[in-house]
């Protein structure tokens, strides 16, 4: 009970400083797929209970996450803020949580310091408080490889089924702990009433998929998803080259993508070092975790247990039968980096960063315990850098398009798209907006924050050239063109031809049409213009439009 009240406290001083740091987007109307699908799912529960969404099309992710925000909202009240409270409580929960593993196998150090990385590593802080499902799937993740190393199968349990129900694709986390079982029991004899009972609560998390699967295909005919969804997300995807593509992308996603490059190399080196000056396991070997044999005289390591010590572990590795936490842990987290990085580049129409986020908490403890195999200053100072680079990366985009909810490039995406809301309510007359999702959604839906009545819409699926050529001149007074992607000056993906090619076939990549050329096509005006720390949303008017909206 004390633990479980140290936990608690120390979750809520986490939750608060989080809310501390994210105090100026707590407000922010709803961004990209949180406005197309996640808040729309979570309403549908709010008001009438529907695990599966009605005011959206559903896409067959299990509902989780949508009721947690919508007990939120009950308890409290709608509004933008409690959402993103509610998410910053999972992302204090998921520091924790990582604290809590890395003091089970490494040093209270090397806890500490893979906690305050993965907090303010860009892709996490930016995700602290958006309603997607993986945040929550990182949380459980990394409860379920805590619990399975500590042997405790039901909690385990418990923890892979929260995690199934907050995203179906979490499912892969099981193979990897079955394997880890099978491999445990083979060096460790047990009854065979234990083993079956260990078996019986690693099968558990299947059962609440299962049940969620039959339910959603009585309900939609489908057994995941829609037809455009799964025509888009697996489908089009398997394609040997592009899976070889996806997995370059994943692996630079993981390792070296905000500033994740210097752990990563930080990392290469500390395993060298530790190698080169010291005997033993590969895996720590801290001032903490040595000791003198009585009978030897020699010094031996025990790697990773840290300040946590059992007399039956005071012998060397390789002459004892007691599990090794830190050997354990690696099995895990490379298992399941591996198993994510192959199964994201199988499926999934989208190459975000955020799928991995399952992941990122094993990755920051691993990396962070290798770099402090290296002499201590040098560990420390290496990694006093990691997180001041974090915090840049916050702000600083890399020079190649990339989604802008990486980073705080969402907000400003946010704000933009709230100024130009504001701005065309003010126009008179209900002219038709031309323009492309998730625009036409923020402009008709008021619930999402960004418009107090709807306003008239007439969608298209992108700015690409080709779409254009479909568009009437007769079909839209506005065309409100922003940019959808981080496109920086001089944008490299578009020096290199054959590159732009594979992204253009394999991953729907199209650089935008320029304004002026639809300006001179459709003969239309500048509105306003409004630009942001690189990104931009212009408004034009046709000639009718003009006249409608007023000069």
């Amino acid at each position: 009970m004390r633990s479980f009240l140290k936990a608690l406290l120390a979750i809520l001083i986490t939750f608060f400083a989080l809310l501390l740091l994210h105090l100026p987007l707590l407000r922010l109307p709803y961004f990209w797929d949180e406005a197309g699908y996640y808040i729309p799912a979570a309403l549908d529960f709010y008001r009438t209970g529907a695990l599966i969404p009605g005011s959206t099309l559903p896409t067959g992710h299990t509902p989780l996450v949508m009721i947690y925000v919508a007990l939120w909202w009950r308890i409290l009240e709608y509004s933008a803020w409690v959402t993103r409270a509610a998410m910053a409580m999972l992302a204090a929960a998921t520091i924790i949580a990582l604290y809590a593993l890395g003091r089970r196998v490494a040093t209270r150090e090397i806890a500490a310091w893979s906690a305050l990385l993965l907090a303010l590593s860009p892709l996490f802080f930016a995700q602290t408080t958006l309603v997607h499902l993986d945040l929550a799937v990182a949380l459980f993740t990394t409860l379920a490889v805590l619990f399975l190393l500590r042997d405790d199968v039901w909690l385990f349990a418990l923890a892979a089924s929260l995690a199934v129900l907050s995203k179906e694709t979490a499912v892969v986390l099981l193979p990897v702990a079955w394997l880890y079982a099978w491999g445990t029991a083979r060096t460790h004899s047990t009854g065979r009433r234990a083993r079956l009972r260990t078996w019986a609560a690693l099968v558990v998390p299947v059962v609440p998929l299962a049940v969620w699967t039959f339910y959603y295909h009585h309900a939609t005919g489908f057994w995941t998803g829609n037809r455009d969804y799964l025509s888009y997300n697996v489908y089009s995807t398997l394609s040997p080259a592009r899976i070889f593509l996806s997995l370059l992308r994943r692996a630079y996603e993981l390792f070296i993508s905000g500033f994740n490059w210097l752990l990563t190399a930080c990392a290469m080196v500390g395993i060298w070092w530790g190698r080169k000056h010291r005997t033993g396991d590969l895996g720590l070997a801290t001032p903490e975790s040595r000791f003198l044999s009585a009978e030897t005289g020699n010094v031996a390591r025990d790697a990773g247990l840290g300040s946590r010590f059992s007399s039956a572990s005071q012998v060397p590795c390789r002459e004892s039968r007691v599990p090794n936490p830190w050997r354990q842990f690696l099995f895990m987290a490379a298992g399941l980096i591996a198993i994510y990085v192959l199964v994201m580049s199988l499926v999934g129409g989208a190459i975000l960063p955020r799928y991995l986020l399952p992941v990122m908490p094993l990755f920051y403890l691993a990396t962070v315990a290798m770099v402090m195999r290296l002499p201590r200053f040098h560990a420390r100072l290496i990694l006093a850098l990691a997180a001041a680079a974090f915090v840049g990366a916050w702000f600083i985009n890399p020079p190649y398009p990339f989604p802008f909810e990486d980073n705080l490039a969402y907000a400003d995406f946010i704000r933009l798209h709230q100024q130009t809301a504001e701005y065309l309510e003010t126009l008179p007359g209900q002219p038709r907006i031309l323009s492309a999702w998730p625009a036409t959604d923020e402009l008709t839906n008021p619930l999402l924050g960004y418009v107090r009545r709807p306003l008239s819409v007439v969608p298209i699926s992108g700015f690409a050239p080709q779409v254009f050529a479909a568009v009437s001149p007769d079909s839209f007074d506005l065309l409100y063109l922003y940019s959808r992607k981080w496109e920086p000056p001089g944008n490299w993906v578009e020096r290199l031809p054959s590159w732009l090619q594979l992204q253009e076939r394999y991953f729907d990549y199209y650089p935008q049409a320029p304004g002026e050329l639809l300006a001179s096509r459709y003969h239309l005006r500048l509105l306003r213009e409004m630009i942001r720390r690189g990104q931009w949303v212009r408004v034009y008017a046709t000639s009718k439009g003009g006249s409608r909206a007023g000069r």
